[in-house]
């Protein structure tokens, strides 16, 4: 076998609506409906949203929401990232610091959204 890539993964929600209203104004991720469920597009990558004592099967064993931790790379310079989060109203909990990511150096932000699950935004540097 030789793995490709990701196509999506899941979070545990309390609240899908909530999540999505979330993402969207944080990192301006685009809202995907598909068989009456909700979604975030971030790039060519996507997040199911699943939500708790609500998810589809198959699932993990125990889905618990803020039990997600990822790194969403971004285009905009990390400083523009952090001060548009700023206006927001969102709070930068760790960063900018620089990290190392799948291809090389990252200069990154962490915010935590609505359930807890830690987002990494990151600027590759390469």
């Amino acid at each position: 076998m030789e793995p490709a890539g990701i196509d999506h993964l899941v979070l545990t929600v309390e609240d899908a609506e909530r999540s999505c209203r979330f993402y969207e104004r944080a990192l301006g991720a685009e809202r995907i409906e598909f068989e009456g469920r909700l979604a975030l597009g971030l790039g060519d990558q996507k997040v199911n949203l699943h939500v708790a004592g609500a998810e589809y099967d198959p699932h993990a064993t125990e889905p618990v929401p803020g039990s997600g931790d990822f790194c969403v790379l971004v285009s905009t310079p990390i400083e523009e990232v952090r001060a548009h989060l700023e206006r927001e109203g969102i709070e930068v909990i760790h960063g900018p610091v620089e990290k190392v990511g799948t291809h090389g150096p990252l200069r990154s932000v962490y915010v935590r959204d609505p359930d807890g699950n830690l987002v990494e935004l990151a600027e590759p540097q390469y």
